[in-house]
């Protein structure tokens, strides 16, 4: 049974995506994760890609629309997405702009290992990248962050 909020969420999203030039593929809320995340699969109405500045100005248009309809009750993470979408983070604006979203973090611990996490991006600063790992809050520092790459959400 599809969650009680899929259609006021989807009617939300598509009436903030058109203007834009948009169409939704998909909304889903993953209610086993924590927060909660309200993931939204994201179109060009053209049919041509979408890019990270295109996902990131549709999720600060739709997050002051759902913050002013109150349709999410507690805490929840948004997560903006698209098929093609797996470019590499590199700045700061980056960093700021896709707060939240879906990451994959490559890096190298202390005996030379390459490793690759996943989770919602929390941030950077200048000793470390933070990620939301299941629940649980992971620092990895910047002399072993190798990339970061937007990723597709865990289903």
């Amino acid at each position: 049974m599809a969650h009680p909020l899929i259609t006021p969420l989807e009617k939300l999203a598509s009436s903030i995506a058109f203007p834009m030039g948009f169409c939704i593929e998909t909304v889903a809320i993953q209610s086993h994760r924590n927060p909660q995340a309200l993931v939204i699969a994201l179109a060009r109405s053209n049919g041509t890609g979408i890019s990270l500045d295109d996902c990131a100005a549709f999720s600060g248009a739709f997050s002051e629309a759902l913050e002013l309809e109150s349709l999410i009750p507690g805490a929840y993470v948004l997560e903006i997405t698209s098929p093609g979408v797996g470019e590499v983070l590199q700045d700061d604006r980056d960093f700021r702009s896709f707060r939240g979203f879906p990451v994959s973090v490559l890096h190298r611990d202390s005996s030379g290992t390459e490793l690759r996490r996943e989770g919602s991006l929390l941030g950077r600063d200048a000793e470390a990248v933070e990620i939301n790992l299941r629940g649980r809050i992971v620092r990895i520092p910047i002399p072993e962050v190798l990339e970061v790459r937007l990723s597709s959400p865990e289903t």
